[in-house]
């Protein structure tokens, strides 16, 4: 386990996918892949690509702004266009497009100017490359990656390309970005395609930790990874370890100028809150356009999260998960010494909030963002056979538009009670 400290304690993170596939605003790789559009027409994108108005000072401010402790670029995707100048192919924004330059590295730089920690994406698999569909998984799991742009047809395995495909493009590409960059988190994707025989992920994960042993690595290293990696919904039950949701704004990963049904700051505070709540980070996606501008409806809603949480900030940095479900009718998040809990409210409680299966003594309650001390009382129990009653806290005046946090100050370390109750 190769997990560093900054990880868990980093809560948000912003994921950004950029490519050429922001030129007629298609779907990132998928879209040839699919069959959508001919692959000739994907990559004639290249030649639209200009990133003129890309400022990554200006994309690390938004991000800090927004409460990032971190953000993750696609350094390249399923396509196989690199965003740096790479030694192992010719497929490059640098060689290929009007952008003509390396776009990752004042990525990096920018992040670090604001003491940011830098991500970067990187596809297992290249639908582009010719030795990429050289060999087949020994099961199908996803049938539908049956595609000649991903594996051979049946009888047709050429081992060697393979292998060739394997050490030149694919490690060769990892260690240049490990080397070039310092990456302090490789986040990996298009694993499902082969099998980790095939991959050699645990042989990956040793050579990358010997050039770069505080990398973080993502779950999608067939076992070999750091952290899971959920997608686009907060899991119900609570995973085990160290855990990240990667979630977009609007509904694609890519810039799509049809593209408008963006979450609001209310939805985003919702899916912020429960992800902390259960342990996890939030890393929440936005898609620039080719020239390199964040459109300004992903930019409100990063800075209404940001504001939001530097109101509440002392119920995100730094707690862990709070409750499991039941305790309370919302996420919950708890200081690191375990004695102040932080229950979230979304909607303005009527009368009063319950909290239940709490052992402790509440010696003080406030509203963060207001300061307000809040009264309550504790009703029912059982107390002589270890039964808690409710604790009933009184309605704060004001209530946050997002999300209003309530401070518990408790006698000592959390203390749950998890029966079912005594007759």
């Amino acid at each position: 386990m190769t997990m560093q400290p900054w990880f868990p304690e980093a809560k948000l993170g912003i994921f950004v996918h950029w490519g050429i596939y922001a030129v007629r605003g298609v779907a990132e790789s998928w879209s040839f892949f699919g069959g959508d559009i001919s692959h000739e027409e994907y990559m004639e994108q290249l030649g639209g690509f200009t990133a003129s108005r890309y400022d990554p000072d200006d994309w690390a401010k938004l991000f800090a702004g927004a409460g990032a402790r971190y953000a993750v670029l696609t350094t390249k995707h399923h396509d196989g266009v690199a965003l740096w100048d790479t030694r192992q192919t010719d497929l490059s924004v640098v060689r290929r497009s009007p952008a003509a330059r390396d776009l990752v590295g004042p990525f990096a730089e920018a992040l670090r100017r604001r003491s940011l920690r830098v991500g970067l994406y990187f596809s297992h698999n290249d639908w582009s490359h010719p030795d990429y569909p050289s060999v087949r998984p020994a099961q199908l799991h996803r049938p539908w990656v049956d595609n000649r742009r991903a594996m051979p047809a049946p009888g047709q395995e050429d081992p060697e390309r393979w292998e060739r495909y394997l050490e030149t493009v694919h490690r060769g590409q990892i260690r240049e970005l490990i080397e070039g960059y310092r990456p302090d988190l490789l986040w990996f994707d298009g694993a499902w395609e082969r099998d980790e025989r095939q991959w050699r992920m645990k042989e990956l994960r040793e050579e990358i930790l010997r050039l770069s042993p505080r990398t973080v690595l993502n779950g999608r290293m067939l076992g070999h990874g750091d952290y899971a990696t959920a997608e686009l919904g907060v899991p119900i039950q609570r995973p085990d370890g160290h855990w990240e949701l990667c979630y977009t704004i609007g509904d694609m990963w890519g810039y799509q100028p049809q593209d408008v049904n963006h979450k609001s700051v209310r939805e985003l505070v919702r899916v912020f809150t429960e992800t902390i709540g259960h342990g996890g980070n939030l890393l929440l996606n936005t898609g620039p356009a080719e020239d390199g501008r964040i459109r300004a409806d992903h930019a409100r809603r990063l800075e209404g999260l940001g504001r939001w949480i530097r109101r509440n900030s002392e119920a995100v940095y730094p707690t862990e998960a709070g409750l499991p479900y039941g305790h309370h009718y919302g996420p919950s998040m708890l200081s690191k010494d375990r004695r102040t809990l932080f229950l979230v409210c979304f909607d303005a409680p009527r009368a009063f909030v319950e909290l239940r299966g709490l052992r402790n003594t509440v010696k003080n309650i406030s509203v963060l963002g207001t300061g307000e001390r809040l009264d309550h009382r504790v009703v029912g129990g059982f107390a002589s056979r270890g039964v808690p009653g409710v604790v009933r806290i009184y309605t704060p005046a004001t209530c946050d538009p997002y999300a209003t946090v309530l401070a518990l100050e408790l006698d000592g370390e959390l203390d749950l009670y998890r029966g079912q109750g005594e007759g």
